[in-house]
């Protein structure tokens, strides 16, 4: 599990899909890439301006406009917590820059429409990003609403048509190990109980987070309780590319939240920035309330049902979005 830091930066931008294939005003009906790649390279430079400016300010008015979904929430609650510690900002903070980026663009049919931005950064010890932006029509903005972390050997190969142009996978598709759009509650489901534990490929995100768990349940101090939700609606919903091994490759997220009774007398440490999320009087209990964006890689299955693997994480980036003392 990772915790990060909000993302900022300004683009350079090499493409990695042809210029040809023209955007036609009917992308509610024709099967159209979802982006033309300099319309992309504006949408990138554009929010990494934005995201610079939200940082020196730590103005939360900024994210809104540049982000939504999962990331969308964790970099608004973090906006918040940073603004009331430090009201004046981070004026002397060095941009993030984004470079080398190239962009996977599907071709879609109707809307929503999405492209991911896959980038070099200066801050991330090596690693790429994936942004995933979304939008709901041709009048409404891009938003990114996923960000993955990722070593560059980690992003599968991901089949293509003629063109270039990537294929996005449904929600709904059938003849995976779990549908995209069943990710969201299977994950919720295995943390909270193991169900369906062969599903899910042993590791940090998975084995070693239930252990994780497990081991701060109940100590001398306290009892941790644990709840998972699944979140598809509106700007939480999942979007998935074709992996060149018919696969898939998939951004959802996810809700979490723990629940801490601690023993009367127990002098209980709250730190500023939770501190600053949090309403109530933290007296004997703090409740914690996250959310979870992932990317994973999902087989496919063959014909009567078995699969060729499990779902691996390929990045997993948790954040804090709220606290209740009690």
């Amino acid at each position: 599990m990772i915790r990060r830091r909000l993302c900022l930066g300004a683009a350079a931008v090499a493409l990695a899909v042809p210029l040809a294939g023209c955007v036609t005003v009917h992308g509610e009906r024709e099967n159209v890439p979802s982006v033309r790649p300099a319309e992309a390279a504006r949408v990138v430079a554009h929010f990494t301006a934005v995201n610079n400016q939200a940082t020196r300010t730590y103005g939360e008015r900024y994210i809104r406009q540049i982000e939504a979904g999962p990331l969308g929430a964790i970099d608004s609650a973090g906006i918040r917590s940073a603004h009331s510690q430090h009201p004046e900002g981070a004026r002397s903070s060095s941009p993030l820059v984004l470079s080398d980026t190239r962009f996977l663009i599907p071709r879609q049919v109707g809307w929503p429409k999405f492209f991911v931005a896959d980038s070099a950064t200066n801050r991330a010890n090596g690693s790429r990003w994936l942004l995933l932006f979304r939008r709901d029509s041709a009048a409404q903005p891009w938003m990114a609403d996923y960000l993955a972390v990722i070593s560059p050997q980690a992003l599968p190969r991901l089949a293509t048509d003629q063109d270039g142009y990537l294929l996005p996978v449904p929600a709904a598709q059938t003849g995976l190990l779990v549908p995209p759009g069943q990710l969201s509650a299977a994950y919720s489901a295995y943390l909270q109980s193991g169900t369906d534990a062969r599903d899910f490929a042993p590791g940090g995100s998975t084995t070693q987070l239930r252990a994780d768990r497990a081991a701060r349940a109940r100590t001398a101090n306290s009892v941790t309780q644990y709840a998972d939700q699944a979140d598809t609606a509106g700007d939480f919903a999942p979007a998935a590319l074709r992996t060149k091994d018919g696969g898939a490759l998939v951004f959802f997220g996810t809700r979490h939240q723990s629940r801490s009774t601690y023993r009367a007398g127990y002098d209980l440490t709250i730190d500023a920035g939770t501190r600053a999320l949090m309403t109530g009087a933290p007296k004997t209990s703090v409740t914690l309330s996250h959310v979870g964006q992932q990317l994973v890689t999902v087989p496919r299955t063959a014909a009567g049902g078995a699969a060729a693997g499990r779902v691996e994480f390929v990045s997993r980036l948790v954040g804090l979005v709220g606290a209740q003392g009690a």
